[in-house]
């Protein structure tokens, strides 16, 4: 599959992001650093994901005369993290969207069948009427991802999007297939799942790696 020439898939290659990825897959990286740089990732990815935010032009007086200039227009935003590593990229993006609204979604994966469970949902209202960004720095079978924005659609969110610092193929083809009509960003596309549904060449569990619990 051809990701690229995909509606609503959108693969980073910035050199910024591509250089801090390489980082978070080093195994020496410690927690705090681990911690510092998917929030920078997620910052960088959020940039680039909200080109489409709409603008209106307001009155502004400068120091030398007055004008018009944009500013962010109509929707409100709100970060979902699917919990618990999706934390990680949640202070990078209000870093650039102070006044969005934070839910959280818990998913966790069982060990044996590789098949997603939720635990908890908690969502800013009306959410219906907000951009939702998904967070999750790993983006492997598919199956929480898009559990979780089955949810939200559930609760009556609309605009979604997806952000993941890496995602395997096959998560990538899943997700896409059952949510097409949602924008997914990504940091790198790496080569595979292996046997036991972990990324390849990944960079270990990401919440472990942010929370200092491997």
């Amino acid at each position: 599959m051809d990701f690229q020439n995909e509606k609503n898939i959108y693969i980073m290659d910035h050199p910024l992001i591509q250089h801090k990825i390489t980082r978070l897959r080093d195994k020496s990286t410690g927690t705090a650093e681990f911690r510092q740089i998917a929030g920078e990732i997620a910052m960088l990815m959020c940039y680039d994901a909200l080109r489409d935010l709409e603008t209106v032009d307001i009155d502004v007086e400068t120091p030398i005369e007055n004008t018009k200039s944009p500013v962010i227009a109509g929707k409100n935003q709100a970060v979902v993290p699917i919990l618990r590593a999706g934390l990680g990229m949640t202070d990078g993006i209000l870093s650039l969207l102070p006044t969005a609204k934070v839910g959280h979604i818990g998913m966790y994966r069982d060990e044996v069948t590789h098949k997603p469970h939720s635990y908890y949902c908690k969502l800013p209202s009306p959410i219906s009427e907000r951009i939702i960004i998904v967070t999750d720095p790993m983006l492997a079978t598919g199956g929480s991802a898009a559990d979780a924005i089955n949810f939200i659609k559930e609760k009556g969110g609309k605009m979604i999007k997806f952000m993941c610092i890496i995602a395997a193929p096959e998560g990538l083809k899943h997700l896409h297939e059952v949510h097409p009509d949602v924008q997914i960003y990504v940091g790198h596309l790496d080569r595979e799942l292996n046997e036991n549904a972990y990324i390849c060449p990944g960079l270990g569990d990401a919440g472990d790696r942010i929370f200092g619990t491997k």
